[in-house]
């Protein structure tokens, strides 16, 4: 993926400071004067566009390529994390991982989409996109975790389920709504984070949560912009008219009572900052780790229940 079109200019500016940081500095101009004062510019125009996205380009910053991801989110905020592979039917699915770690010191479930950051792990994960033995892994794990009795926590970025007619012919909407029923039932708190994509029943699949949160610049959607655009006009090129009418961001979802909270994101996006990204998805977790304990079960499914059953009633 390209960087996004409205960043050239910033992505300009810089590049012309990495240039001015290695002219030598025994010529006659004043080196680091210019520097800062391009690097005050760069920071305005930064502050300026960020400020002011259209869903449209909050489509392009939540697929950037350079967000953290699945792995880097476990690698940073879980110990101990031990994968756990198969669906105990078909195969193992790379897209959807999942296994049993400790999150700043309580053992839990983590399970997430994985997109891959070059082109050989977005092939070995296809490109976060879970076939349904991905989502029967995912309900081994929940049930797993009703088992020990231990937290759930899933982070959402995919695009949505794979399409693929090996897919279909095994069962992908079934799965997808095994696993849905699978969050309703499973009696130990969830907390879910779309930290990119939140594409169609492929995300809400391990995001039917006690918590539901998202990145500022992620996306949660029934369907892709493209893909909307070409069922309404017959053509991708209206991606853009359809991203509006999706209200797709978390602004439009938090304003809707869909979601639960918005997780700031540092000025320029998450792959500006991966580590302090990172840093607020895992405080955000744990508040909300700490707001569910202790829990009881049957008050867990309940609430859970109605949670869902309210969803569009005060629209």
């Amino acid at each position: 993926m390209s960087q996004p079109d409205f960043e050239k200019p910033i992505l300009e500016l810089e590049s012309k400071i990495a240039e001015l940081r290695h002219v030598d500095n025994s010529e006659a101009i004043n080196i680091a004067e210019e520097i800062s004062r391009m690097q005050n510019k760069a920071e305005k125009l930064l502050k300026q566009t960020y400020s002011k996205l259209n869903a449209e380009q909050k489509v392009q910053v939540a697929r950037h390529q350079e967000r953290p991801h699945f792995l880097d989110y476990v690698t940073q905020i879980v110990d101990d994390f031990m994968p756990l592979a198969g669906d105990r039917h078909f195969a193992e699915d790379h897209a959807l991982i999942g296994g049993i770690g400790k999150f700043r010191g309580q053992s839990c479930i983590v399970m997430g989409h994985e997109k891959g950051h070059d082109t050989e792990t977005r092939i070995k994960h296809n490109f976060g996109m879970a076939r349904p033995e991905g989502y029967r892994k995912a309900q081994r794990l929940l049930a797993l975790a009703q088992q020990f009795n231990l937290p759930v926590i899933t982070l959402v970025d995919t695009a949505g389920a794979y399409p693929g007619v090996g897919a279909e012919e095994r069962g992908q909407s079934e799965a997808i709504a095994k696993s849905i029923e699978s969050c309703l039932r499973t009696e130990v708190p969830i907390i879910s984070v779309i930290i990119g994509e939140g594409g169609s029943g492929g995300a809400i699949a391990i995001a039917t949560a006690d918590r539901v949160y998202m990145l500022e610049h992620a996306i949660y959607s029934v369907i892709s912009p493209e893909g909307c655009a070409s069922i309404l006009w017959k053509t991708a090129s209206f991606a853009k008219e359809a991203a509006s009418a999706l209200k797709l961001t978390a602004q439009d979802l938090m304003e809707l009572k869909l979601i639960d909270g918005i997780i700031e994101e540092p000025m320029g996006g998450a792959h500006r900052n991966k580590q302090d990204t990172i840093l607020n998805v895992a405080n955000h977790i744990e508040k909300a780790l700490n707001e569910l304990t202790p829990w009881d079960g049957a008050t867990v499914v309940k609430r859970r229940r109605e949670k869902f059953l309210q969803a569009g009633r005060n629209i």
